[in-house]
């Protein structure tokens, strides 16, 4: 009869490898931060255009003067992250992590780039975060693509 227990090489097997590793760790961590970072900005700092009178910025003010810049630092978080996750030594960088990651960056840039284009207009200023990048929203749906090719060099 098998033991049901798993015994400690199940989860140092080179095949499997660990299921935690600090590489992981960091790279959930940018990916969090990353998107922290754009709600913070979009929720919080950041002044609708569509009120009359301009009310004041948010807090911090460092946020609020970098304006557009906020979108890149999350944004870019976001894909670092999920680049430093494409290593083997985390479970997107080896077997099905793999495939899984990699097909679903591609068709979250699609989906992006579809709704810029579907919604471009007058429908965009409705759709959160949309409505501030205008043209950058390729270069978003793009990002997440190449993020894909990089998990297509892992694929086995």
């Amino acid at each position: 009869m098998p033991s049901l227990s798993r015994s400690t090489s199940d989860f140092t097997d080179p095949e499997r490898g660990p299921i935690f590793s600090p590489r992981f760790g960091i790279a959930l961590l940018l990916v969090v931060v990353g998107i922290a970072w754009i709600a913070y900005y979009y929720i919080v700092v950041r002044v609708d255009p569509t009120v009359f009178p301009e009310p004041e910025p948010g807090k911090p003010g460092f946020m609020a003067d970098l304006e557009k810049w906020n979108y890149a630092i999350g944004f870019g978080l976001i894909m670092v992250g999920l680049v430093v996750a494409a290593h083997p030594s985390t479970p997107l960088g080896r077997g099905r992590g793999v495939v899984i990651t990699m097909l679903s960056c591609f068709i979250i840039g699609l989906l992006w780039i579809c709704t810029y284009y579907v919604f471009t207009g007058q429908h965009l200023d409705k759709i959160p975060v949309f409505n501030d990048l205008g043209q950058y929203n390729l270069l978003v749906g793009i990002s997440f693509m190449a993020v894909g090719f990089s998990y297509a060099t892992r694929w086995e």
